[in-house]
């Protein structure tokens, strides 16, 4: 698994997360699965396989999320440098063929929300303009074609 860039709220969130899935929700699928299997035939007993299988989904969550958390590093927003795009600046961009500008925070795949203008440096935009300083144009290939960005500045 590799190092995966987060911020102090999202590795908090990532804990809360964890804790309540070891403590909340573990313990009720195993009252589930202990529910069904007072009900007779483990055979034939469809309730059983169902709490079975959704406690198998769920320890799977739990040891992506740990996994996640031992490779989270924090990153602390006073060391960003801005001269070039990295993760968690915030870039405006152009789009050299409509003129409309985007401002876009890059943030880890985690982190990611298009709504709040939070895009992954592993997104077709992100690997574009990953690295680029102002004045750079991008190409960035989408579903769509190449599409050309120009960074016009980069701010934290």
């Amino acid at each position: 698994m590799s190092i995966q860039y987060v911020t102090k709220e999202t590795l908090e969130q990532m804990k809360e997360e964890l804790q309540h899935m070891k403590g909340v929700e573990r313990p009720a699928a195993s009252r589930a699965i202990a529910e069904a299997r007072e009900k007779g035939d483990l055979k034939e007993n469809a309730e059983y396989d169902a709490a079975k299988e959704a406690q198998g989904i769920l320890e799977a969550k739990i040891a992506a999320l740990e996994g996640a958390l031992a490779n989270a590093r924090v990153l602390d927003e006073s060391t960003i440098d801005t001269s070039k795009v990295s993760i968690l600046t915030k870039v405006k961009l152009t789009n050299l063929k409509t003129k409309k500008q985007v401002i876009y925070q890059l943030v880890s795949e985690q982190e990611a929300d298009l709504k709040a203008g939070k895009i992954s440096i592993t997104s077709p935009i992100g690997k574009g303009i990953l690295g680029k300083e102002p004045g750079d144009v991008a190409d960035v290939q989408a579903p769509a074609g190449v599409i050309q960005f120009k960074i016009e500045e980069i701010s934290i």
